[in-house]
């Protein structure tokens, strides 16, 4: 077979992969805090792997998503548990063993007084936070999260939002679509960022980019599927030939 039906091939796989990215982006427009993906992919020379080939053909090779950092559109919502960060920056949350890293500030609080961000425990300075019993909750822009107790109205500090900071080129997302090193390991906090109560910050995924890219995307996979029935012709015809 004509090694130029891998190259076909592998760019329709890429095309295909990148769809099912913007498709997932273009999904969660609505999800508090949410990052939209980056696919990328790179060349590999066509002889890798695949014997004797020509300089000139190369074959997509998909790698690991990158994350669009720009900032979304952050909405009031008067709730002293919602917070936005201001600038870069993640909130930490337990993951496993380890931890990870969101955007989305709609911070929850069970029976016994321990926040969570879509059901994982929020980390703070001294661990997963746990407010006591309370009868009103402050989060200033440092972070530090205070709490009026029942017969008193002094905020006592309870403790301080972990909040991170990290490259783009450093972050990429886990199976559960939360923001992680690419090497593993966890990220330093970082005191100089703030944050906003009483506020959302919404996706950044902007409808019209991803409209344009899945537009662009199908035209590539056209062009790819030409290629290969070009490339299935041309054997035909060769066929034929040794054939007479």
């Amino acid at each position: 077979m004509d090694k130029l039906i891998y190259t076909a091939v592998s760019g329709a796989e890429r095309v295909m992969r990148a769809e099912r990215v913007h498709a997932n982006n273009l999904a969660n427009m609505d999800t508090t805090g949410f990052r939209a993906n980056f696919e990328l992919a790179t060349s590999a020379a066509l002889m890798n792997g695949y014997g004797q080939g020509y300089d000139d053909r190369h074959m997509a090779k998909v790698e690991a998503d990158s994350i669009n950092t720009r900032a979304g559109s952050v909405r009031e919502t008067g709730r002293a548990l919602d917070v936005a960060l201001d600038g870069k920056g993640y909130l930490a949350v337990q993951f496993g063993d380890g931890e990870a890293y969101t955007r989305a500030g709609n911070i929850e609080i069970d029976a016994n007084g321990a926040l969570s961000v879509q059901g994982r425990a929020l980390l703070g300075e001294g661990g997963p936070i746990v407010l006591p019993a309370h009868t009103a909750v402050e989060i200033a822009r440092d972070g530090t999260i205070s709490v009026k107790t029942e017969g008193s109205n002094q905020l006592q500090v309870v403790d301080r939002l972990r909040i991170v900071n990290g490259e783009a080129s450093q972050l990429t997302k886990n199976e559960a679509g939360l923001v992680v090193l690419r090497g593993g390991g966890q990220l330093d906090a970082d005191p100089a960022l703030t944050v906003r109560s009483r506020a959302l910050e919404g996706s950044n995924v902007s409808a019209v980019e991803e409209m344009v890219a899945t537009m662009s995307l199908t035209r590539q996979f056209e062009m790819q599927m030409k290629l290969f029935k070009a490339s299935d012709d041309m054997n035909e015809v060769g066929n034929r030939l040794l054939g007479a």
